[in-house]
């Protein structure tokens, strides 16, 4: 065996031999070795078994035929630890030879091996004990031992040794206990879940062919069950970057397309799951995307609500940062299922089948469709939600729709707003960030942004910006935009509209409010009893449509005229008065079109242009007929209260008319500013020369405009004496009409002033210098037209005194 053997004797006593040194190079003679009952002769004669048999093959048959196996297998439950140890790696190493396996079985070797494999255990007994039950987990009746006798419990304990040989084996050994074994798919798949999770393991399973025949198996397999393990192990192995590319590597996505088709909903919810985690790797994500979402498509209508949001949580990972997808989901008709998604009863579902149309809606498009499908309605529910991460996404799905007018409409009268500004007041960070972000969306036009001040958005903001932990950057940029989409608050609460802020129609200004106090609607305020606080300035010059007599309405449906009556279309002072016509200011001064007014009227006009007697009594009773049905027609068009609308100030539309023909034509800013200037004075009392200041009665003039009208809001263009704040808000309102750019700043008291930017000329000799704009205030009060630089002490002079 070119191995010499040395026995050493401890100092026997008297009647005992000396110690004896052996040595031998016969196999024979080993062989006898262990069968000594001394502990050194036998660790030393296993390793030398151990070290001969790796050699090669034909030496374990030699040493087979010698006898040895049976002696070994003696020996690896040996007390004592070295003997144990290196009977059991001459065991492990002659298990490979395939006589060797055979008498093993028949010795029933495995409740040996097995029982080597507990933690009290030196690391190389794991090794060889595990090598040996690998090499015999080849053969069918093996496997049934190795399950039977308990070995898979600590076979799967070793899959977290640090030793890689052991952990190799085990693997191997679990792997082939796997193969054709019905019996045991379903618990050894669950094994190869975990193994799946470390990369070394799983490179070794895949260079051995094993990953190739798993995804093969998953695929052939009826049994539900084993195909739902089989998913659950790739959804495990994917969590790992290495893991996903040697998954894609071996098309595991046609695998887990296929087991779609199950008509098992546990199994189509694992597979969902493992398509999710899947999505990380970009090729896998777009492999998916042609067969793999329609099917997942389909999966939103199921009765089963865990398949419902697993496939929603597929799609949302399928469609994040890939267009193509997105689009292919429009394509599989899968935005009608999403939308139903939004009032499922799982958290998961709602939240994923939000993202997805989010992901959607970054395709004008999708977005267009998505919208025409009602999502503004549907995402009310979500909202409304107590979990954190579904009104965090249902916010973004706002924020992603909330770009186009129609769908702000839509979510205003849906009742939207109410919930999206409670969720600005949310503990939850995210939900807060995002939902700021929604606000500064929804903000974009005037109506929206006038609600969502009513509904208490811009002093929870403004809450929200005082506090270092809870601002953030979408809630700075929400307020703003609140302010700049409702000048009439702005300018209430900040005191100031900038050069971008361009005043519309229906602006008013109310005056300074206090921190923290809600600023009434205009028609709130329209409606108020007379008070004797200051007089609410507006600014309106939109027409109302005209408006039809409810008589001319009843000719209209007996005689089948179409004339439209919607609300929108009539104007009235007061809900109580009976509803008449209105013209148009084009039209103020022409008459009547002579239009007949009552039923009589028209009802005359409709017989006499019958012909003939005979068809004139014919018609009779069908005459009798329209006006038995007439009081059930009247009592149906009888109008409800009509929305409030603001007056018409045509004065004011003849200022901007006036000023468009006179001062646009001027030749530069400076002559427009100090024009407009001259034009705004001449019209609100002239000028005022600073002594006599207090002699100039407007308020008084004001307080007959109010008793005039009846009301605390009256029109701009009624003002014909006006002081400091009427004269800057109407020179603002006009040079915003014409194109003359400029702020509107309220001072203490009365005071307001406007500032400009302009161009001063080059200095004298200098030619083709451009000097940078200065800003101007303008005086408007003492010598119209008159500039005055910004920080200067005239300027500083005329915002004070």
């Amino acid at each position: 065996m070119g191995k010499k053997i040395k026995k050493e004797v401890e100092p026997p006593p008297k009647d005992v031999f000396d110690t004896l040194s052996i040595e031998s190079k016969k196999a024979a003679t080993v062989v006898l070795m262990l069968n000594s009952p001394e502990e050194e002769v036998l660790a030393k004669a296993c390793d030398a078994i151990y070290k001969f048999a790796s050699k090669g093959d034909e030496n374990k048959v030699t040493l087979l035929n010698l006898g040895a196996v049976e002696p070994l297998f003696k020996l690896i439950s040996h007390e004592d630890p070295i003997v144990r140890k290196n009977a059991t790696m001459a065991f492990g190493i002659m298990a490979s030879n395939s006589d060797v396996k055979k008498l093993l079985r028949e010795l029933d070797v495995t409740n040996s091996l097995i029982a080597r494999l507990v933690p009290e255990e030196d690391v190389i007994i794991h090794e060889f004990a595990s090598l040996c039950l690998a090499r015999m987990a080849v053969e069918y009746t093996s496997k049934v031992q190795i399950f039977e006798q308990g070995g898979l419990e600590p076979l799967i304990r070793l899959l977290s040794s640090p030793d890689p040989d052991v952990k190799k084996n085990s693997v191997e050994c679990i792997y082939r206990l796997v193969q054709e074994f019905n019996d045991l798919h379903v618990e050894a798949l669950a094994v190869v879940a975990n193994c799946l999770e470390d990369v070394d393991t799983m490179q070794l399973i895949q260079q051995t062919g094993g990953l190739k025949k798993l995804l093969s198996f998953a695929e052939t397999s009826t049994i539900p069950d084993i195909q739902k393990n089989a998913a659950k192990a790739i959804s495990k192995a994917a969590y790992d970057s290495e893991n996903r590319k040697i998954l894609h590597e071996q098309e595991v996505e046609k695998c887990l397309i296929n087991l779609l088709g199950t008509d098992n909903d546990g199994v189509k919810t694992a597979v969902s799951q493992a398509i999710s985690a899947m999505c990380e790797n970009l090729a896998s994500k777009d492999a998916f995307g042609i067969q793999g979402i329609p099917q997942l498509v389909q999966l939103l209508s199921s009765d089963n609500e865990e398949v419902k949001e697993a496939a929603a949580m597929a799609l949302a990972n399928l469609t994040t940062a890939n267009p193509g997808n997105a689009s292919s989901v429009a394509e599989a008709e899968g935005i009608e299922p999403l939308i139903n998604v939004l009032s499922a009863k799982r958290d998961g579902a709602v939240a994923n089948a939000a993202i997805v149309l989010t992901n959607m809606a970054t395709q004008e498009p999708l977005r267009l469709s998505i919208q025409s499908h009602g999502i503004m309605n549907a995402i009310g529910e979500p909202l409304q939600s107590t979990n954190s991460q579904v009104q965090s996404k249902a916010v973004l799905t706002v924020a992603a729709f909330g770009c186009d007018a129609d769908a702000r409409t839509e979510l205003r009268n849906a009742g939207g707003l109410e919930p999206l500004v409670k969720l600005l007041h949310s503990r939850n960070e995210e939900v807060r960030r995002n939902a700021c972000w929604a606000a500064v969306v929804c903000a974009s036009d005037e109506l929206t942004a006038v609600e969502l001040c009513r509904l208490g958005a811009l002093d929870i903001l403004e809450e929200i910006n005082l506090s270092m932990g809870r601002r953030n950057h979408f809630s700075e940029r929400a307020l703003d935009k609140l302010l700049d989409n409702n000048l009439s608050q702005k300018y209430s609460q900040m005191g100031y509209l900038s050069f971008s802020n361009i005043i519309t129609d229906s602006f008013y200004d109310y005056g300074q409010v206090k921190p923290g106090v809600k600023l009434l609607s205009l028609e709130e305020l329209s409606t108020q009893e007379l008070n004797d606080r200051r007089a609410v300035i507006l600014v309106n010059i939109k027409p109302p449509e005209v408006a039809i007599t409810v008589e001319e309405k009843l000719q209209d449906l007996v005689y089948g005229r179409a004339v439209n009556l919607s609300p929108s279309s009539s104007f009235r002072k007061s809900s109580k008065e009976k509803t008449s016509a209105v013209v148009s200011p084009v039209d103020e001064k022409q008459e009547s079109s002579g239009r007949p007014s009552s039923l009589s009227k028209g009802s005359t006009r409709e017989k006499g242009s019958r012909k003939g007697k005979g068809k004139k009594e014919e018609e009779k009773p069908k005459e009798e007929e329209e006006f038995q049905i007439a009081p059930k027609i009247q009592e149906e068009v009888t109008l409800e209260k009509l929305p409030w609308l603001p007056p018409f100030d045509f004065i004011l539309l003849d200022y901007i008319k006036d000023a468009s023909k006179t001062i646009l034509p001027l030749a530069t800013t400076k002559e427009q500013v100090v024009a407009l200037a001259q034009f705004v004075a001449g019209n609100m009392g002239g000028p005022i020369e600073k002594d006599k200041l207090h002699d100039f009665s407007w308020e008084l003039h004001i307080s007959e405009i109010k008793f005039e009208q009846k009301c605390n809001v009256i029109p701009i263009g009624k003002i014909k004496k006006g002081t400091f704040y009427h004269r800057a808000l109407l020179f603002k309102v006009i040079a915003d009409r014409i194109g003359i750019g400029c702020t509107l700043v309220r001072g203490e008291y009365t005071r307001a002033w406007n500032e400009v930017k302009l161009v001063d000329d080059s200095p004298q000799g200098i030619t083709g210098l451009l000097l940078p704009p200065q800003v101007y205030v303008i005086d408007l009060m003492y010598q119209p037209g008159c500039l005055m630089k910004q920080g200067s002490a005239e300027a500083d002079h005329y915002k004070l005194i």
